[in-house]
């Protein structure tokens, strides 16, 4: 299946969101690349493929469960570099400038993460979702820091406009040992 998009529910409830996979993943030909609890008793689905069936399947559950809804996106023509980043397989050799965008939801950081790269020259390091980060998730990327600053910046209006941006951070020379900290 070619996943060209992706699309995603963060939801109030356990239940809803277990309801919301099963919905989507039954609307239309559709992958499921996430379905699990989060952080401050919220659940997420994020699922994969061509726009009009990620489209079909998050509208359909967004109808069924509006009432457990806190947030979501289609994003057509997604950057390559969001599946590694999501699945923490990013190679990074040496960190350049380090960027960091905060978010208080999912949903958003994703948004934002996708919007980051896709508006300068920089490589995704990790997109971390809510696990022990009290829902809240967040992004690091690197590259040289005025590609950093002009991707963060990117990033945390899409967040801000959504009223979701927690930080947003540009680290220039960043220590080594940062890396460690990092997937």
């Amino acid at each position: 299946m070619k996943m060209n998009s992706l699309g995603l529910i963060e939801l109030t409830s356990i239940a809803a969101g277990m309801q919301a996979a099963d919905i989507m993943l039954k609307t239309s030909e559709v992958e499921l690349v996430l379905s699990r609890t989060i952080c401050s008793g919220k659940y997420m689905v994020l699922i994969g493929g061509e726009v009009a069936a990620v489209q079909t399947s998050v509208d359909a559950a967004v109808n069924t469960l509006d009432f457990a809804i806190i947030d979501t996106f289609v994003i057509p023509n997604v950057h390559p570099d969001i599946f590694p980043a999501l699945a923490g397989h990013s190679q990074v050799g040496e960190l350049e400038a380090l960027g960091i965008i905060e978010s208080f939801s999912v949903a958003s950081l994703i948004e934002g993460a996708d919007a980051a790269v896709k508006s300068a020259n920089v490589r995704l390091i990790e997109i971390r979702l809510a696990m022990a980060l009290g829902g809240k998730a967040f992004c690091t990327l690197t590259g040289e820091v005025a590609a950093v600053r002009s991707a963060v910046d990117s990033g945390a209006k899409l967040i801000a406009d959504k009223g979701l941006l927690v930080n947003k951070v540009v680290i220039a020379q960043p220590r080594k040992e940062l890396l460690s900290e990092m997937i």
